[in-house]
């Protein structure tokens, strides 16, 4: 469904279990031929898919627009990032190696080897490059993969397979699979014949498929929810945190895991912050995804219209416009005078919502930031690099940014502290996360006389 208008953008059909087996059988047949390829060869395939990706670009934006509700400059940086973290990744295949350690009476080496057939499961606020995220480097590093995406966004990802077949990857080697959660998604995660599950979503649902990989001694990576902070110093360029606060938690209409969306501001500037910040939510232009004016578009479904209803009074706070109509619109908002334990203020809202709350000094910004279950990402502005270099380290987050919202680049490692997730995606050693390191001893003792 269109969120932004309500119409039926598709109809997809629901893959079962059956489905998943079958889908499993011809991922392990389809993974030895890609193993057994030479790594020139599979690095090529890959720079050929980023190619067809970039060569449809434009195309995989709109569709992005129609089933999500990006904005279309954001769809079209989305359908980039999947091409660029293709072409890294690619150019990993050729550098993925073990290395030799020195032992007595021997030569002892150590190999990576893929880990067979992976599991991506997906999510629907960023659906082209969170997929990517698992999907480029476990091909890179010799895996097949299986994509689940979100029940509201499967048509990018299916898309997305059939460039790959045209790139001519294997047939088999990358398929995608539409289909709920507690059906095909659980079928992905039980299967004996999937050796690791890539998941991003909320934490509740991470916890349930992690109880299930234990279960299973399966390997698994988890990038779960959220609750960061924004803080802002006295000494910071005050009138620059401001303006930029706005996009730092509305981006994508707030259904962002990083999402600053808890400003902590030095009391004394916090009048001025406020001062400066309001008029900036006021003017934020909400309306058609389409529209290249437009700075932030409709939620993505009615239900997670209503949950971010249910923790804000109307007229609270800070606010800007929204569409009446058809389509799933809330106002871009910013609440004051609130509890740093409300639920507004330490629940993660996925929506156009944050709360600002003042805080007294650099140990007060840093308790007040770490006053969270999760530890994902997070901004500190100031101009004292000492200040910025001791809460950078306080902090207990993933990914922090100074004088900065930017979280995320494909050849940096991303993921969270806490509940906000296990393990590391992107970055210079992605593709290690799809290898079994196996160790290898070679005597050079001869034959005992």
């Amino acid at each position: 469904m269109n969120p932004a208008t309500e119409e039926v953008v598709a109809t997809v059909p629901a893959a079962t279990p059956q489905d998943v087996d079958a889908a499993v059988t011809r991922a392990a047949r389809a993974q030895e031929q890609w193993a057994a390829t030479a790594p020139a060869d599979r690095a090529r395939l890959l720079r050929r898919f980023a190619a067809q990706v970039d060569d449809h670009l434009e195309e995989l934006a709109q569709l992005e627009v129609r089933e999500a509700g990006h904005l279309i400059g954001n769809a079209r940086w989305e359908a980039g990032n999947v091409r660029d973290l293709l072409d890294f990744s690619a150019g990993g295949v050729e550098r993925l190696s073990g290395r030799q350690i020195p032992v007595p009476g021997g030569l002892n080496v150590t190999l990576l080897e893929p880990l067979g057939v992976v599991g991506v499961i997906a999510p629907w606020n960023f659906p082209m490059p969170i997929a990517a995220w698992g999907t480029a480097p476990a091909l890179a590093a010799g895996n097949a993969v299986i994509l689940k995406p979100a029940e509201t966004t499967p048509l990018t990802a299916l898309r997305l397979a059939e460039l790959a077949l045209a790139a001519g990857l294997p047939e088999g080697l990358f398929q995608v699979l539409p289909g709920e959660g507690a059906v095909a998604g659980d079928a992905l995660v039980e299967h004996p014949g999937v050796a690791k599950i890539v998941f991003t979503g909320s934490t509740r649902v991470g916890k349930q498929i992690m109880a299930k990989c234990a279960d299973r001694v399966k390997r698994l990576t988890l990038e779960l929810g959220g609750k960061s902070p924004n803080i802002v110093f006295a000494d910071a360029d005050v009138e620059a945190a401001a303006l930029a606060t706005p996009m730092s938690y509305l981006d994508n209409s707030g259904q962002d895991c990083c999402a600053r969306t808890r400003v902590l501001v030095q009391r004394s500037v916090y009048d001025r912050f406020l001062e400066i910040v309001a008029p900036a939510i006021e003017s934020i232009v909400v309306g058609d995804p389409a529209d290249e004016k437009t700075q932030m578009g409709p939620l993505i479904s009615r239900a997670q219209l209503d949950r971010v209803r249910s923790y804000v009074t109307p007229g609270d706070g800070i606010h800007g416009t929204a569409p009446e109509g058809p389509g799933f619109w809330f106002p871009p908002t910013l609440l004051t005078d609130v509890a740093p334990d409300a639920p507004v203020a330490a629940e993660e809202v996925f929506g156009p919502v944050a709360v600002v709350i003042p805080f007294e000094d650099e140990a007060d910004a840093v308790r007040l930031a770490n006053a969270t279950e999760y530890g994902l990402s997070g901004s500190v502005w100031t101009r004292d690099v000492g200040r910025a270099l001791r809460v950078s380290q306080a902090v207990k987050a993933g990914n922090l940014s100074v004088n900065s919202h930017s979280s995320v680049r494909y050849w940096t490692p991303f993921g969270g502290y806490k509940q906000s997730g296990l393990g590391r995606e992107l970055g210079p050693d992605a593709l290690h996360a799809f290898t079994e390191t196996k160790n290898v001893f070679i005597s050079t003792e001869g034959p005992a006389q």
